[in-house]
């Protein structure tokens, strides 16, 4: 979760560090730090190694690089999402290591070894142990440290070699950059469940590392994804990869085995424009973003879903995987499980096929019972998402060999390790609640649908054609739900002073509840459940006050007059009712009751429009409030680690 950069050059990279921090800030913001082989201070008494530190945002740590005039031609940077370790300066990464003094027990050898890592090292204590005893002194309370101890203990002259050695005895996760006072204009890098890039640069012969290519954009498009197990030696002009095996052996890599890829991740896309937070600006890049991730579908057809081979190419034939299934298992976290939770209702109403949704963290732990002809499917904004790749990766293991992945990241890792794939186009969401990336999902998940329900003969060229049109229209449709704007402001004001909301919606509905429910804790830390409207009376009901704000979803769906039911419930015990009704539910304002109304009803895909409000509710709410939209307390985007 945490954003890394790195550099080898012959010119000042600090400008290229911070700038790449900026654009991936928002994978972690509790602290940031660089650090750099600054040549004209070799000689100093503090030695070569610079480095600052912040608790602040990245813009504080800038204004400490320009005061402190820190520049080198070798460096590595951090933005930190916490795990071991508050948020405190100590605990900001660079980490340098601290070698054992001299023999009695005098102060520690000043540092030679610089690192920053995200993930979880989960053999840490016993690590720091073992270096503790043998004179290492730690400074902080993270696992990180132990990395750079450990590496400076295997030391002898070449970086590359330690960090290989080191890494043979670390367990967990881990994405590392590391550079070492004696070597100067090298760096290495090395991945085992944690996102990490090499950037080919186009001068100098400099090569970078980074989180995200977007953290390269307009630096190098010239970009090798490294994979599972890879360590990376960076060398002004060069760059050798070798890659640990299953056997656990490092065994060298040819240029071949990971090619050079163009990606353009253009800096624009990070531009907020007129927009006063990336999330506003999401929410309204949505009828673009269900446009793109549309564009070009004449008609439904398995080669949709088709995999990308692992170096461009076709990859697995859809149509041959959708013939070999009977089920589906469907496995994701956070907003993308209630995007899996909605397609469920599509996939056992439409298409007729048995459907399972788990939470990945949950999946992965418990007992279940294999099918082989299940089609496994993994959702992902990032594609990247740590218990997502590792549920996908047990489900494997238990024989269920059939995998597809909705993501937004052609290149990612979850991409590359599922047989088909339906890549959104949602563009870079920098938001940490996600937006756009949920709505391209349902778009991608709703095409899944049709797709799966042609295949196994429950889908004939009129309702086919009905559906497209709806889809079609979706960018249109959105634009009007966006109109509603003034509107979710006066609610807004209203919600800024409660401490508690109750989100209710019923059969497809109801996981839009549950979303609407997370983005208003997300973002405005304001305690928030959603249940199916039906639970109400076995529970829920006793917390409903005049205090409480009710939000509900209320389309015209078979299901409307028992949810005017629920209603009625909420009423007669005081309860403030906020309701999202299409147009000719005949559902009125009155006394305690609040109500919006649909432009139009949307029948199966009215989940996409109905979620928008919602997002709209959180956002206005959160402003209202003051707290921070982009950066929520205690989150970040991309989850990578467990």
């Amino acid at each position: 979760m945490c954003g890394i950069v790195g550099a080898v050059s012959t010119r000042n990279i600090v400008p290229i560090l911070v700038q790449g921090l900026q654009r991936l800030e928002y994978r972690g913001y509790d602290s940031c730090g660089v650090a750099v082989y600054d040549t004209a201070a070799a000689l100093s008494s503090q030695g070569p190694l610079m480095r600052a530190r912040s608790t602040a945002r990245v813009a504080e740590l800038l204004a400490q690089v320009n005061a402190g005039a820190v520049q080198g031609t070798t460096g590595i940077a951090h933005t930190r999402w916490a795990t071991h370790g508050a948020p405190a300066v100590h605990n900001a990464h660079p980490h340098f290591s601290h070698g054992p003094g001299a023999v009695d027990g005098s102060a520690a050898r000043p540092g030679r070894i610089a690192l920053v890592h995200n993930g979880i090292i989960e053999n840490h204590d016993a690590l720091r142990s073992r270096l503790e005893a043998r004179g290492y002194v730690f400074a902080s309370q993270t696992d990180t440290e132990v990395i750079a101890h450990l590496i400076d203990s295997l030391y002898d002259g070449d970086l590359f070699e330690a960090v290989q050695a080191a890494i043979l005895q670390l367990r967990g996760a881990y994405a590392i950059a590391v550079f070492c006072r004696d070597e100067p204009h090298r760096v290495v890098g090395a991945r085992a469940g944690s996102p990490l890039i090499l950037g080919v640069g186009p001068q100098g012969g400099e090569h970078f590392l980074a989180s995200d290519a977007m953290a390269l954009a307009g630096v190098t498009d010239q970009i090798v994804y490294l994979e599972e197990g890879d360590v990376v030696d960076l060398q002004l002009g060069r760059y050798w990869i070798v890659q640990r095996g299953k056997d656990g052996v490092l065994r060298p890599l040819d240029a071949a085995a990971r090619p050079v890829r163009t990606v353009l991740a253009h800096s624009g896309a990070a531009e907020l424009g007129p927009y006063r937070h990336y999330m506003q600006k999401e929410i309204f890049e949505q009828p673009r973003a269900i446009a793109d991730t549309l564009e070009g579908i004449e008609g439904i057809v398995p080669e949709l879903f088709d995999g990308v081979a692992p170096h461009g190419g076709t990859g697995a034939s859809a149509w041959r995987v959708f013939q070999d299934i009977d089920r589906v298992l469907i496995l994701a976290c956070g907003t993308s499980y209630y995007s899996g939770c909605t397609a469920k209702y599509w996939l056992e109403g439409i298409a007729r096929i048995p459907t399972q949704v788990e939470i990945a963290s949950e999946y992965r732990y418990r007992s279940s019972v294999p099918d082989p002809r299940t089609l496994v499917v993994t959702i992902s904004q990032s594609g990247e998402t740590a218990d997502t790749l590792a549920a996908l990766q047990h489900a494997r293991s238990l024989g269920m060999e059939q995998t597809l992945t909705i993501c937004n990241v052609a290149t990612s890792a979850m991409v590359r390790e599922c047989k088909l794939a339906y890549i959104t186009r949602a563009g870079v969401e920098i938001g940490v609640a996600s937006t756009k990336a949920f709505t391209t999902q349902l778009a991608g998940l709703f095409l899944l649908t049709l797709t799966l329900a042609q295949v196994r003969g429950h889908l004939d060229a009129e309702a086919e054609a009905r559906h497209l049109k709806a889809m079609r229209h979706l960018p249109a449709a959105l634009q009007a739900v966006l109109a509603l704007e003034p509107q979710i402001i006066g609610w807004a004001e209203a919600f800024a002073a409660k401490d508690h909301a109750l989100f209710l919606g019923r059969g497809l509905h109801y996981p839009i509840a549950l979303e609407g429910a997370l983005k208003l804790k997300e973002i405005t830390y304001i305690h928030a459940e959603a249940y199916a409207a039906g639970e109400l009376k076995h529970g829920p009901l006793a917390l409903v006050t005049s205090d409480m704000p009710v939000v509900t979803v209320a389309p015209n769906d078979a299901l409307l007059e028992k949810l005017k039911s629920n209603l009625q419930e909420v009423r007669a015990r005081g309860g403030v009712l906020y309701v999202l009704a299409d147009a000719d539910t005949h559902i009125e304002r009155a006394e305690g009751m609040h109500v919006i109304r649909m432009p139009e009803h949307y029948g199966p895909l009215s989940p996409l429009l109905h979620v928008v409000p919602l997002q709209l509710l959180a956002y206005h709410t959160a402003c209202a409030r003051g707290t921070d939209v982009d950066k929520p307390r205690n989150l970040a985007k991309s989850v990578t680690v467990e």
